[in-house]
């Protein structure tokens, strides 16, 4: 007999785990969160949150998304990454970036009814572990997992309370692993991972110290360090980047893999504080230090029967690019609405086997670009000359030699300046934040080919209704004119169907079909004198449909079909498409097995 029962089981509070609890609990769904430590992130690791992400916290709620904006570094203060020798030294160069170039703050505006923030998972972690609680979620904190089995009702795991030393059993129907970088949930489960962990040496120096004077005239997130002599490694030659503007900071400093992790005392931290920022006489409030490693690494299998792995578990990378916490909190907005479809009865448990079609091609993607990122440095330092030589003096008359009045000092700069614009594939990659598209049998295209990019698909985003996307955003209006996102109309745990004017059928489809297969679907009718009005015209053009026909969309806002236009059977129709994605006919759990 388990200690504990319950539907699901998560391992880990990090942004994957603690956002799984808070879906699961706001759809209703029992579930017990662990984590072997006594609180949440200690620091502010992961901190760039893209429009995606805002987008899950504005579907668990207005509320959980105002809190987010209330402590995040707003998206202008996010500024320009700027390259310099120091913070008071020399600046070598800068660009805008996070969307505040105004075309790429145009396509921004576009994209969502979202902003891109700078939100420390200091901050982000107990949001989302608070909004689980609130909402039913039972926490065990000091709770560490040892091991798990599965048999054919569900997986039975082993954890200690490290306050007591007592080992306990937790019953569950399903077991997700949120358990970081070094997951045993994965480990345990022989779940294989692609790729090379530990391919370079980081450490992280978190303190305080009011550099206003260097940085408030140009905001930034990121300070990137070109210094002659530094200890090259890690991420670029050395990183300074803000936490809360502007009197606390995180520095990013190397060292070699190859060698033991130094020692980080309050002198070592202060000396390389003061070569960063170029202050020789900078005292610091050193609040902690740590050292990690830079991983290559993915899933290609992220379950197996009833266990899940999700965020740093299933894609283990650099911070490059700031994917890392967004696309762990994407994760569990896929996974947990298909948990609760088939722990609520209305679908079968064939759906989840679309988590890891769906997800893991995401996750070797974010791996791929953010290590890619790191290598779209060496363009800056080639032509710097900081590659050529390990002599100081050399390397510094390298860098000199692009402010003479020479052709090749002029073509020096020229090479700097498009070196530097072509990072905006890490600091401006909108289109790796908000392209994902599924293809899997949680979506049903009926042979509609997906449309191709007009734009680099890394950098843009591409809207369309195209099965398999995420559906467009655009501002629609209420009959008093208040502005209500497309995105606003769909998820919060069900599924949606929008229609016009014509389209009238498919709300009475959707009407019989929810009652046959016990599972909500949400209809708007979208036209003049209707509930939700086109005034703009901006949904009729986003729709890729006539006025007649429909998009049905999944909890998660991603397309799961679409008509052109109204048919002669619609409730045919929506019954095989819904029938096709829940597959309530697949094997189901006993439902006492927890």
């Amino acid at each position: 007999m388990a200690d504990m029962k319950t539907d699901v089981l998560i391992i880990g509070t990090g942004p994957a785990g603690s956002a799984s609890a808070a879906l699961l609990s706001t759809y209703g769904v029992q579930n017990i969160v662990i984590n072997q430590y006594s609180w949440l992130a200690s620091t502010p690791r992961a901190h760039i949150t893209n429009q995606r992400t805002m987008e899950v916290l504005r579907d668990l709620g207005r509320d959980v998304e105002d809190e987010a904006y209330l402590h995040a570094t707003e998206q202008e203060l996010m500024g320009e990454n700027v390259f310099c020798e120091s913070l008071a030294g020399e600046e070598i160069g800068r660009m805008k970036s996070w969307g505040t170039h105004p075309m790429s703050k145009a396509e921004h505006l576009l994209s969502s009814p979202t902003f891109m923030n700078d939100l420390p998972q200091t901050y982000m972690e107990p949001l989302l572990f608070t909004t689980a609680a609130k909402r039913g979620s039972q926490t065990r904190m000091s709770t560490e997992y040892l091991s798990h089995v599965q048999d054919a009702g569900g997986v039975t795991a082993t954890v200690r309370d490290k306050l007591t030393g007592q080992e306990l059993t937790i019953r569950a129907k399903y077991l997700i692993g949120a358990d970081g970088g070094n997951s045993l949930v994965a480990q345990n489960e022989n779940l294989p991972i692609e790729g090379q962990m530990g391919v370079g040496g980081s450490m992280n120096i978190l303190f305080k110290a009011d550099l206003s004077r260097y940085v408030a005239h140009r905001p930034s997130v990121l300070y990137w360090v070109m210094q002659p002599g530094a200890n090259v490694g890690g991420i670029g030659m050395g990183l300074v980047r803000m936490i809360r503007p502007w009197n606390e900071w995180l520095i990013v400093w190397g060292y070699d893999i190859n060698k033991p992790a130094p020692e980080v005392t309050q002198d070592y931290a202060t000396e390389v504080a003061r070569q960063l920022v170029g202050d020789p006489n900078l005292d610091i409030d050193l609040l902690s230090a740590n050292t990690w490693t830079v991983n290559n690494a993915y899933a290609p299998q992220m379950q197996k029967g009833a266990v899940f792995i999700m965020g740093d578990a299933a894609h283990r990378h650099p911070p490059s690019n700031g994917l890392g916490s967004n696309t762990s909190i994407q994760d569990a907005f896929n996974l947990c609405w298909k948990l609760a479809a088939v722990l609520k009865g209305q679908a079968g448990e064939g759906l989840l086997d679309s988590y890891t079609v769906e997800r893991a091609p995401v996750a070797k993607q974010i791996v791929t670009r953010a290590n890619k990122s790191i290598d779209e440095f060496g363009p800056i330092f080639d032509v710097l000359g900081l590659t050529g030589s390990v002599d100081p003096v050399k390397m510094q008359e390298n860098m000199d030699a692009r402010t003479e009045g020479n052709a090749a000092a002029e073509k020096k700069r020229e090479v700097l300046r498009e070196a530097i614009a072509f990072k905006k594939y890490e600091f401006d990659c909108h289109g790796v934040e908000m392209n994902q598209r599924y293809t899997s049998d949680a979506v049903v295209t009926d042979g509609q080919l997906e449309p191709a990019f007009s734009m680099d698909e890394e950098l843009h985003y591409h809207p369309t209704t195209w099965p398999g996307a995420r559906l467009p955003h655009v501002w629609v209006f209420s009959p008093e004119g208040k502005k209500v996102s497309t995105l606003d109309l769909s998820g919060h745990g069900a599924f949606s169907l929008l229609t016009g004017i014509g389209g009238e059928a498919w709300e009475d489809a959707a009407r019989t079909i929810s009652k046959e297969l016990g599972c909500t679907v949400n209809v708007h009718l979208i036209g003049p004198r209707r509930a939700i009005q086109d005034h703009t015209g901006d949904w009729a053009r986003a729709s890729e449909i006539r006025d007649s026909g429909c998009v049905l969309v999944r909890p998660d806002h991603h397309v799961a079909w679409r008509a052109e236009e109204v048919v002669d059977d619609p409730v045919a129709d929506l019954r095989r498409v819904l029938t096709s994605i829940l597959k309530p006919g697949s094997a189901q759990k006993m439902k006492g097995a927890a």
